[in-house]
């Protein structure tokens, strides 16, 4: 089955309808289809969407951001995090010295221990999307290859 490179814009909200994100007024999202780019409940829904539709998709917590994991909220001492200065609840920061380290959020401050939450901010909660569908191409061999897409034609390189 032939993989697409698909282009969207998109304005997410939470179920209370406030704005979360939006590409409106910047550039479109692009992916490779089945590469994990982008949510599995949000990539189900546009497989097959034609280019210059507009649709509305909702997305359930499970196939969003995943369910919210209380075994993710660890109590730590202060004086072990890396971060200086001084920490309030909900700063974010990374737990290690890699660009793929965790992100955490601080959950609560109780004294020299500080609890951190390592679920994702949007995790446990349904999402929805408002989309038009932009642009959808078949994949080079190329970006398959390496898994993502090479600018709008296929052709830029990596």
């Amino acid at each position: 089955m032939a993989r697409n490179v698909v282009t969207f814009h998109y304005t997410l909200r939470d179920p209370q309808g406030r704005l979360l994100d939006t590409s409106t007024g910047g550039d479109p999202i692009t992916y490779l289809e089945g590469a994990g780019m982008i949510i599995e409940g949000l990539e189900e829904q546009l497989t097959g969407v034609s280019p210059g539709a507009k649709t509305r998709i909702s997305v359930p917590a499970a196939k969003a951001y995943g369910l919210r994991d209380d075994s993710q909220v660890q109590r730590v001492l202060r004086a072990l995090l890396p971060v200086e200065g001084e920490l309030r609840v909900g700063d974010q920061f990374q737990i290690g010295d890699d660009r793929f380290s965790p992100t955490v959020t601080v959950a609560g401050i109780e004294g020299d221990d500080v609890l951190l939450d390592a679920n994702h901010p949007l995790a446990g909660v349904d999402l929805t999307f408002d989309v038009e569908l932009v642009a959808s191409r078949t994949a080079t061999d190329d970006e398959l290859k390496h898994g993502h897409p090479h600018g709008a034609s296929g052709t830029e390189g990596c």
